[in-house]
């Protein structure tokens, strides 16, 4: 590959472990920055890594992490944040995007890959969560263009795969609920992409012409709503379920519980953002990895 030494911001995550894995086995050599490198050791496996501790987000030290690198690639995004005025998603989204950039321009890398989100926009957004990955998004081809780095974004509709926090939080969910689960936006739609066709696409653009300057929605091959999934889940793990949908009120009224429980399981934004249905557009390519053919795997351990 053209672009030998990587930094990627997000990186020990869920996605950004696949990433790595591909581009180690590419010949990359991957800097992840962390604030906690000793929670991380098994990123050391893969050879070629480097966990760099970043302790402060100042352009600074993003510069210092940059240097000497030629590609970065920005995996961030939170679904939650403390309070309920969009600030926590601004900071995570647009304003690290923003220091990311400008930092990544002082040091001269020209190579720039941003994880967006399906349906992402900055004004018609229906949550704080997507109108500021929207933002950022923006930002990110705007500042590409004006000073001649190379962007490219993604925007994966859900992600599953094994450590997903989708189908295995609402496995465990399943096992406390006998008989019933009553499910708040059961009619809410998504076409899950497997996570390692959302790695692969990163890795297939990092050194690609043609990628340069698009946004590349990805899809997996089929669309579901939330009840499918759900029920779908409850079937894999040996616990059937009859999925109760709320009514809106309801599920309106959980969302606003749920933001005082530990971890926010389900929020006032989550609740916004399912009001946009997460599929692809009609004639859109679709990734090729089926549900069914992975969900098992990992389910039933």
């Amino acid at each position: 590959m053209r672009h030998r030494s990587v930094v990627i911001f997000g990186g020990t995550g869920f996605v950004g472990h696949q990433l790595v894995g591909r581009l180690t086995r590419a010949g990359v050599a991957v800097t992840l920055p962390t604030r906690f490198p000793e929670r991380h050791g098994d990123m050391k496996l893969y050879p070629g890594v480097r966990l760099m501790r970043l302790s402060s987000l100042d352009e600074e030290a993003l510069r210092a992490v940059l240097a000497g690198h030629d590609a970065v690639i920005n995996l961030v995004g939170i679904l939650n944040e403390r309070k309920h005025n969009g600030e926590g998603f601004h900071r995570a989204h647009v304003d690290l995007t923003t220091r990311i950039l400008m930092a990544a321009r002082h040091v001269g890398i020209g190579r720039y890959l941003h994880m967006s989100a399906l349906k992402a926009d900055a004004t018609g957004g229906s949550s704080f969560y997507l109108r500021s990955k929207g933002e950022a998004e923006d930002y990110a081809h705007e500042f590409g263009r004006q000073h001649g780095i190379a962007v490219t974004s993604f925007r994966p509709s859900v992600i599953f795969g094994p450590g997903d926090s989708f189908l295995n939080r609402f496995a465990g969910l399943i096992r406390l609920t006998p008989g019933v689960f009553p499910l708040a936006c059961a009619e809410a739609r998504f076409a899950p992409v497997y996570v390692g066709d959302v790695a692969d696409a990163f890795v297939g653009s990092l050194d690609d012409p043609h990628a340069i300057g698009h946004r590349v929605d990805l899809c997996g091959p089929q669309d579901y709503s939330l009840g499918e999934l759900v029920r779908y889940t409850s079937e894999v793990i040996g616990h059937p379920r009859k999925v109760i949908g709320l009514p809106d009120w309801m599920a309106r009224l959980q969302a606003r519980l749920l933001e005082f429980v530990p971890g926010k399981p389900f929020s006032r934004d989550n609740y916004a953002s399912l009001q946009t249905p997460s599929v692809c557009d009609p004639g859109c390519p679709r990734q090729s990895t089926a549900l069914e053919t992975v969900a098992p795997t990992y389910l039933r351990r």
